[in-house]
């Protein structure tokens, strides 16, 4: 069974954020990375090379595969910021409708800008989609 490639790692998030080279991008990340930490009550930690994740969980599926994934996180790509385990929360419909402005794909936001959303229902949304893997995978 192939191993999975995103794995919690001991780089720093702090060099990871000091790499985004758009600064507008870089403070949203920072400030994404305390209200998540708020939401989860769980520190920063890097997930592979992108990915800024909070708090863990074990997942074992039917076919045998089993690993772990960060509960809720978050990544800079291109033209988004990637917001993952969105999908988890309940009421996520409800909450995401009043978010603001995002995409959804998968089990993933995109946003462009925090300044684009309402950051009381985007933690809201992080702290319930936590609290529901916790619930489902312990």
């Amino acid at each position: 069974m192939a191993e999975n490639k995103t794995k919690q790692t001991e780089a720093s998030v702090q060099d990871y954020f000091a790499g985004i080279k758009d600064i507008s991008r870089r403070k949203d990340c920072e400030t994404l990375a305390k209200l998540m930490t708020r939401a989860t009550n769980y520190p920063p930690k890097m997930w592979g090379p992108s990915i800024v994740g909070f708090g863990s969980y074990h997942y074992k599926y039917d076919s045998g595969r089993e690993g772990d994934s960060c509960l809720v996180g978050f990544s800079s790509r291109k033209s988004d910021i990637t917001v993952y385990g969105m999908k988890a929360a309940a009421h996520a419909e409800r909450l995401l409708a009043r978010l603001g402005k995002h995409k959804v794909g998968g089990g993933c936001v995109y946003i462009k800008a925090l300044a684009d959303v309402d950051q009381t229902i985007l933690e809201k949304l992080v702290a319930s989609a936590a609290a529901q893997k916790k619930r489902q995978h312990t």
